[in-house]
């Protein structure tokens, strides 16, 4: 069995912890092998609470004070409340963006295609730290200005987590026409939507001066990431995870 690989913000702030997942290093099966981290899947519950105990694992963090979230793309983002990832059937906010000042306490977002992403502190003031679930739906909602907002303004640092690229990501007019508006005609070529560019912007817009990217495409790489576009539904989740430390 191979170890769980991680995708650390290597830039992140000293006072915070962020790693991105991706599917390797797990006990899952079939097309959610291995480390799926979505309950709400076809996979056997059992085996994915073991991949959320072997993240927390990876990162240090402890399961049961950290907390997750009912996403429903949108731009709510809620304080960071210790609920626990790793029992099915926990109640949690209903939000796409997490935030939190408390040391320790861990925080995890899933996605198969959205941009997951990582916003901290990056002054003198108390370390905190946001990670948000930001599809097409979610950037143009806001969703990035309201984790921003959330920390707090001053001096931040952000990083774009792995996601859909404009390699892959063909979209309709209904939604490049507002990207477009609210980006730039260039974050739409051929039919292509870059989510990657998008979301920088975003984060540009809402005073974050320091944008980390990592540009790696879920829908190409089908041995490191789950991808809904590109397995039709029937896939995984890797995820975000971060906490102050």
């Amino acid at each position: 069995m191979r170890s769980v690989e991680l995708i650390e913000w290597e830039g992140a702030p000293a006072t915070c912890r962020v790693a991105f997942s991706t599917r390797i290093g797990g006990v899952s099966k079939g097309p959610y092998a291995s480390l799926n981290l979505g309950v709400r899947t076809d996979d056997d519950p059992a085996r994915v609470v073991e991949n959320r105990m072997r993240l927390c694992a990876a990162v240090g963090a402890d399961p049961d004070g950290a907390t997750m979230a009912w996403q429903r793309h949108g731009a709510n983002v809620a304080r960071a409340r210790p609920r626990g990832i790793v029992t099915p059937g926990t109640v949690y906010d209903h939000c796409d963006g997490l935030w939190s000042d408390e040391p320790g306490r861990a925080m995890l977002l899933l996605s198969a295609d959205c941009l997951p992403i990582a916003i901290a502190r990056a002054d003198d003031r108390a370390p905190a730290v946001a990670i948000l679930h930001a599809g097409w739906r979610g950037l143009l909602a806001g969703i990035v200005a309201a984790g921003a907002r959330a920390l707090g303004g001053g001096r931040l640092a952000a990083a774009i987590g792995p996601g859909i690229g404009p390699c892959c990501y063909e979209v309709g007019e209904e939604v490049a026409t507002p990207f477009r508006e609210a980006f730039g005609d260039d974050v739409v070529r051929d039919a292509r939507l870059d989510l990657w560019t998008s979301a920088e912007r975003a984060l540009r817009a809402a005073g974050v001066a320091s944008v980390e990217r990592l540009d790696l495409c879920t829908a190409c790489d089908d041995e490191r990431f789950f991808s809904h576009r590109r397995d039709r539904g029937r896939t995984g989740r890797q995820g975000v995870i971060a906490y102050v430390a």
